[in-house]
């Protein structure tokens, strides 16, 4: 089975825009080299640091691990690691920019819905 651990922390970091020196300090790792070593696949993560990882983003330990959510045909935005970062960052909005998120996510919803269907061709 294909390490991809590595590819997923390098992913997750990357989309949050930290580098590896942040996450190793948020994660509170002595050394840079060791969170580095998790990315490049040298070694991985004990089952203590992928659930404190998991945590840091907002994902499941089996994203972690696997790179997949647990339910691929489960549309509950929960297993969607994009989505999981996103509501996470918005936790500290003001009332009134969680207000605007709520509007524009329910505008969407609109907008698929009334989105003409895909015939086939």
């Amino acid at each position: 089975m294909e390490n991809i651990t590595g590819k997923v922390l390098t992913e997750l970091r990357e989309k949050k825009g930290w580098s590896k020196s942040t996450v190793a300090k948020k994660l509170g790792l002595k050394a840079m080299s060791t969170y580095a070593n998790w990315e490049y696949s040298l070694r991985k993560p004990d089952g203590e640091m992928i659930v404190k990882i998991a945590e840091l983003y907002g994902v499941s330990t089996d994203y972690i691990l696997t790179g997949k959510s647990p339910s691929k045909n489960d549309s509950d935005f929960s297993n969607d690691p994009d989505l999981q970062i996103a509501f996470r960052d918005a936790a500290d909005f003001s009332e009134e920019a969680k207000q605007q998120a709520v509007d524009f996510i329910k505008y969407l919803k609109e907008k698929e819905r009334n989105r003409p269907k895909d015939k086939g061709n």
